[in-house]
């Protein structure tokens, strides 16, 4: 089977308002620790309004999810409930911060 060529592939964007599971899988698989600000692409819409979004694309398709604090709260959400979902021990396997370290005087 021949890969899809790029142009060939099915355009999605997402908002908050309809983003699914699948969805926010494919993209926590993409950005694991977030998107940075040169992840974040701006287009205008068909109304003439300038939207910003983290592109991202699958075998198939190409998707851009739109950035808002809403769109961030869903992700930070899913994540979480996605972190509460593993079978570690210990329950801090999945934080990726430096420990603090104490100041020794």
């Amino acid at each position: 089977m021949k890969p899809v060529p790029s142009s060939d592939k099915k355009r999605v964007i997402v908002d908050y308002k309809n983003v699914t599971k699948d969805i926010l899988e494919l993209f926590t698989d993409r950005y694991p620790y977030g998107y940075e600000d040169e992840d974040i692409i701006k287009f205008k819409n068909a109304k003439g309004e300038t939207v910003k979004a983290v592109p991202f694309e699958t075998k198939d398709t190409k998707y851009l999810v739109k950035v808002s604090v809403e769109m961030d709260a869903r992700i930070e959400a899913f994540m979480d409930d996605d972190d509460d979902d593993d079978d570690t021990v210990g329950g801090d396997e999945g934080n990726m911060e430096a420990p603090e370290e104490a100041d020794e005087d």
